[in-house]
């Protein structure tokens, strides 16, 4: 079978593509090649397995293309993020929902041409949660929780889900949405997410930087560690519409814990002179966007597939250094920690 992974060069769609390329096979197929999309090129070790090519560019500029490629299966993770969307309107709309819109619209033509349906997995996001005066947004968010997004990216995300649920529904292709928790630890440098700090007061402090967390020790948030994250995506891809229970979006496993939690968590691995690297600096765009997502979610939906959540955020601190002691800059990434 032939893939497609859209935000293919990103950390989380290298991450997948590792995964599925060392399983070999998806939902009982082998997999015979993986495109990977984005603007940047993969990493290097991707491009030198055989049954790896990739496309460079934005996303909304190659999806003409694809419905003349027989792809059997998509992983769309390609998004700007949240900080961005918040930042500037147009990139947002651009790249999540047009972008979104003319893949779907890809795969629609070569259901119509070829009668050929692809399933697709859907990154979406608990950003689609939010407060709203009319229905308040509960401390715990569910499968059903009805969401109200407070902000761009949230509501692209949003969006998306219902055009993907609703191209289901016309037999232009299999869709499913996984709503992704905040992954974290994320390597390399801190990007326009205003979840980035989530992984910048772990990342840093480890690597001997200092790290700026612009809200407060007791803000909770759910989480997952990169591994959860990649498991939840390739469940949701092979499980079957009854075991779905459903065409709508669903929540991916979360660990919910505080900033404070998570910098005891980082203490206990790592000793308390690396979490003496976190300095708290209040950012009141970042409070104000974060204090608008939920405190906490619950995936019953994902555990009827056998997914469940990371159990400790110590566990998930441990994931991340044994991940750069497996990288060739592994000394310079946890230089500080002794």
């Amino acid at each position: 079978m032939k893939m497609l992974i859209t935000g293919g060069g990103g950390f989380v769609g290298a991450r997948l593509a590792r995964t599925l390329l060392e399983r070999g096979t998806l939902a009982g197929r082998t997999i015979t090649g993986v495109v990977l999309a984005d603007q940047i090129a993969p990493p290097s070790d991707l491009l030198a397995d055989s049954r790896v090519s990739a496309r460079v560019g934005p996303l909304l500029g190659q999806c003409a293309a694809l419905a003349d490629e027989a792809f059997d299966g998509v992983f769309h993770l390609a998004s700007a993020v949240s900080g961005e969307c918040e930042a500037d309107f147009d990139l947002g709309m651009r790249s999540n929902l047009d972008s979104t819109r003319a893949l779907l619209d890809a795969l629609r033509t070569r259901q119509q041409r070829h009668g050929a349906m692809t399933r697709l997995v859907f990154s979406s996001s608990v950003a689609v949660f939010g407060p709203d005066a009319s229905v308040p947004m509960p401390p715990v968010v569910a499968d059903d929780t009805l969401p109200a997004p407070q902000t761009s990216y949230g509501m692209q995300k949003l969006v998306c889900e219902h055009l993907i649920a609703d191209y289901t529904r016309k037999g232009f292709v299999d869709g499913r949405a996984a709503r992704l928790m905040t992954v974290t630890v994320r390597p390399g440098r801190p990007n326009g997410a205003a979840s980035s700090f989530f992984s910048g007061i772990i990342r840093e402090p480890l690597a001997g930087v200092e790290s700026i967390c612009p809200v407060s020790a007791d803000v909770r948030h759910p989480v997952s560690s990169p591994s959860s994250a990649v498991a939840g995506l390739i469940a949701v891809y092979e499980a079957s519409r009854e075991a779905l229970g459903g065409r709508l979006a669903l929540n991916l496993p979360a660990l919910n814990v505080s900033v404070g939690e998570m910098l005891d968590a980082l203490e206990q691995v790592a000793g308390p002179a690396v979490r003496a690297r976190v300095r708290f600096e209040r950012d009141e765009r970042i409070a104000g966007i974060v204090a608008n997502w939920p405190t906490g979610a619950t995936a019953a939906r994902a555990a009827s597939l056998g997914l469940k959540p990371d159990l400790r955020f110590t566990d998930i601190v441990r994931q991340y250094i044994v991940d750069c002691r497996q990288r060739t800059d592994a000394a310079t990434t946890l230089k500080g920690l002794n």
